[in-house]
């Protein structure tokens, strides 16, 4: 008996050498053949930072913003900054979105993004990873933190920096400015905003005189949304929340400048007047398209009882989306304005006529009055039908002259199950380059496969696109 349990020890243990063998022979070799097969790493869910995580993935599937990220951060590679990488924001961020993308050698299947709550922090941001929290409002923590940063940094050389001053070129300007009182030109990467950076116009117009008010513009980083009302046997899209976004709104009791004037020389004696206050037309519109594109879908409303409620319903969007229609145009001079007309080469000024307000032409109506240009489907079409190919774009089905100057492609949609108090955020997003057209569904740690036709039927609540080439631009 005694040599019956002897032997099988040693088979026990034979057993479990050659089990550690097999992980250890054979472990790393199915995660790197899960690497090659096109999933990318997860991020570990550090007690209720789904938020974080799949914002994390929806910015790493944006090309354009990793790029603006690498010559942002090119100021910090010098022997005194290596000290202090840790400390900046840009650099901590660049780190975590390379790795997601695999354009960083790492062998982990799942990475740690505990470092980016850190510098947060450090940055006077108090994020607790143990509450809930919002994938958009991190968001705009982020591009804040980068401006910022950018604020933050030095113009010109200091002239303590002595590294920086013993370079040939940087000594020869130092002279310069005190020889000639030149000073040293401002490096390009202060000058550029980041790629989700955009401006918004705001247009009022007198309905009384129809006289136009200057052009306001306002910066913005994502477009917020509202969801507006939906009509029975029609679905909601994503060009009826654009369409409903900048739809005119009439402002009353306004002053008039225009009026007052001419209220004031038709009355003899120089007698004074009061203003005069008439009601104004308000129409948003984008003044600078960003090269990254952050939609966000209001889901938030409110009961009658002022509880706050979730709205489920599924809103229609694209894999391309064309944004000519949204696009504020600068309304031409008066004396060229019966030329175009005859030559019919330009499309008028939406909403705009002579500088003055107008009926919008029918690219603009409002949803419902005539079927809209659904980048590239009408409104009665459930999804996107000629759209659906991925990777494809069919820019032949455009004539030449209608060819779309604002393409986007879509490259991430979060989306938050649950509702206004507790919830999870999953994300949909582009494979890296090399597989374009693979998309996947990634839930923290959890990665896998997923189709083109799963990720339209989402319930977004973040849209991430970035622009592709169009058509050129007229002179």
């Amino acid at each position: 008996r005694h040599r019956v349990m002897r032997h099988w020890g040693v088979l026990g243990g034979a057993a479990a050498a050659l089990a550690a063998g097999i992980y250890v022979l054979w472990g790393p070799i199915s995660a790197r053949k899960r690497r090659r097969r096109g999933l990318v790493p997860g991020l570990l869910n550090l007690g209720n930072t789904c938020f974080m995580n799949s914002l994390l993935q929806g910015l790493s599937s944006c090309p354009s913003f990793i790029r603006w990220l690498e010559e942002f951060t090119a100021q910090y590679r010098t022997e005194q900054d290596k000290s202090r990488e840790h400390q900046y924001l840009s650099v901590t961020l660049l780190q975590l979105l390379r790795a997601l993308s695999c354009q960083e050698v790492t062998e982990d299947d799942v990475l740690d993004a505990s470092c980016l709550l850190e510098v947060l922090r450090m940055n006077r941001w108090q994020i607790s990873s143990f509450e809930e929290q919002d994938a958009h409002e991190l968001f705009h923590v982020l591009t804040s933190s980068l401006e910022d940063e950018r604020d933050r940094q030095p113009r010109v050389t200091h002239l303590f920096d002595v590294h920086s001053l013993e370079q040939p070129e940087i000594t020869q300007k130092q002279i310069s400015c005190r020889t000639r009182g030149s000073l040293p030109p401002v490096s390009n990467h202060w000058k550029s905003q980041h790629p989700f950076h955009g401006r918004l116009t705001s247009n009022m117009v007198c309905k009384h005189c129809e006289h136009q008010s200057p052009v306001r513009f306002d910066t913005f980083d994502s477009l917020s949304l509202s969801i507006p009302a939906a009509v029975w046997g029609r679905p909601m899209t994503l060009d009826h929340c654009l369409h409903h976004f900048i739809s005119s709104e009439s402002v009353k009791d306004v002053v008039c400048d225009n009026c007052t004037k001419i209220q004031a020389e038709g009355i003899l004696n120089g007698q004074s007047i009061e203003n005069q206050r008439t009601t104004f037309v308000k129409q948003l519109k984008l003044g600078k398209l960003p090269q990254c594109l952050c939609i966000h879908l209001q889901r938030l409303s409110w009961s009658n009882q002022g509880t706050p409620l979730k709205r489920h319903e599924h809103v229609q969007f694209n894999e391309f989306l064309v944004m000519d229609i949204y696009k504020y145009r600068v309304p031409a001079p008066k004396s060229s304005q019966e030329q175009l007309s005859r030559n019919s080469s330009e499309e008028p000024t939406p909403g705009t006529k002579d500088g003055r307000a107008g009926k919008p032409p029918e690219a603009e109506q409002p949803p419902g009055t005539k079927p809209l240009f659904m980048n590239g489907a009408s409104s009665s079409s459930s999804s996107s039908s000629f759209l659906m190919s991925p990777g494809t774009f069919p820019l032949a089905a455009f004539p030449e002259c209608r060819a779309p100057l604002y393409l986007y492609r879509l490259m991430a949609v979060v989306v938050h199950h649950g509702d206004m108090h507790s919830g999870h955020f999953v994300t949909f997003r582009r494979a890296p380059a090399a597989r374009g057209s693979q998309w996947l569904w990634i839930s923290d740690e959890s990665v896998r496969r997923a189709s083109l036709h799963e990720v339209l039927a989402a319930s977004a609540y973040l849209l991430f696109y970035e622009r592709v080439r169009g058509r050129a631009p007229a002179q």
